[in-house]
């Protein structure tokens, strides 16, 4: 069965979403709203141009030799790509079918995670992104609550699948130490985490926000410096035996 997806947008040439480099193809529609988010032109579910696996194999094969030669593949992303996940799963399969390329899936995880299996099944790695471990404050976040993403990294927990654990360091909303610490608590109970990263806020999306004439709540909180992300690594250090990544700035 072919199946089309909304397109967002499409980068050759991305280094910082998995391993090697990549091709990552962002996906429209998402059911979180998040407050830092720098794609808030891709929440809506009806927006982005309609495009069919064929044609993203189009755009992928001219820089196969990059990726492969990298240790690089193909990286899904939004939005949030598991609301699509027909489509990814058809466009991860056919990729390893025709390249045996590396897959790669960022999510947030806000799914039920029976309607991601297939997906999941052809998916080298994911990228999920624990926003936050407190509950209250996730819904202050995204404007809802973080109990599918849990329910999500336990799902691939059990099924064995490779995971790098990412959080976003935002200043007064995502970096207390109680949440870094239970972060690494909940990580070490997983199966499967290779990484954790720390990714430190940035205000290159705060454009769209005022394109889309919508308020940008977070105008007075600056971008995030290097000894509070070398900070975030040692408290997320002391909920689990060891961290294996180093700062990525």
């Amino acid at each position: 069965m072919r199946h089309t997806g909304r397109i967002h947008s499409i980068e050759t040439f991305g280094t910082v979403d998995g391993p090697g480099i990549r091709f990552v193809l962002f996906l429209q529609g998402c059911a979180l709203q998040c407050r830092y988010c720098h794609n808030p032109d891709s929440w809506d579910t009806q927006g982005g141009t309609l495009r069919t696996v064929d044609e993203i194999l189009a755009e992928i094969e001219p820089y196969v030799d990059y990726y492969t030669r990298s240790g690089g593949g193909i990286t899904v992303s939004g939005g949030e790509p598991t609301l699509q996940a027909p489509f990814v799963a058809e466009l991860f399969q056919a990729c390893k079918d025709r390249w045996n390329l590396h897959t790669a899936l960022d999510s947030s995880g806000f799914c039920d995670p029976s309607h991601a299996d297939t997906l999941l099944g052809v998916t080298d790695l994911v990228l999920l992104d624990l926003k936050l471990m407190n509950r209250r404050g996730h819904v202050e976040l995204t404007t809802q609550p973080n109990d599918r993403t849990i329910a999500f990294a336990k799902h691939l927990s059990e099924r064995g699948n490779r995971m790098w654990v990412r959080r976003v360091l935002v200043p007064g909303l995502t970096d207390s130490a109680e949440d870094l610490i239970d972060l690494g608590r909940f990580v070490e109970e997983l199966t499967g985490v290779e990484k954790v990263e720390v990714l430190p806020y940035h205000r290159m999306g705060v454009y769209k926000w005022q394109q889309l004439g919508m308020p940008y709540t977070l105008d007075g909180i600056q971008e995030t410096a290097l000894e509070e992300v070398q900070r975030a690594y040692q408290l997320i250090g002391r909920g689990r035996n060891m961290v294996r990544v180093r700062p990525k700035i």
